[in-house]
């Protein structure tokens, strides 16, 4: 069974024991988190899809840990003008295994 579940709005296919990275959540590590919207339900060949969301299906995980990304750089220049800018931006996200689909 997978699930299409929309947070940090992103969307993720996800499936039951597996760890992934999302936006940064408001949640401490082992703590359990749970995803309402929850926008497709498949298992084997048939495929719930919501419109936008499946009612009463959300996808439960648990937080593992937080962390920041590595840094990226944004730097904006603009030839024969001497104007250049330099900035540096690490995302912030949060690794969460799934343990249950429900729906």
């Amino acid at each position: 069974m997978y699930a299409i579940i929309e947070t940090g709005g992103k969307q993720y296919r996800v499936r039951e024991g597996e760890v992934m990275r999302v936006e940064r959540l408001p949640a401490e590590p082992g703590q359990e988190v749970a995803f309402e919207r929850v926008l497709a339900l498949g298992e084997g060949g048939e495929l719930r899809v919501g419109a936008p969301t499946v009612p009463g299906a959300r996808v439960v995980g648990r937080v593992v840990h937080h962390g920041r990304d590595r840094k990226i750089i944004v730097f904006k220049y603009k030839p024969k003008v001497n104007y250049r800018r330099k900035k540096g931006h690490r995302q912030a996200f949060t690794t969460v295994r799934i343990e249950r689909i429900e729906g």
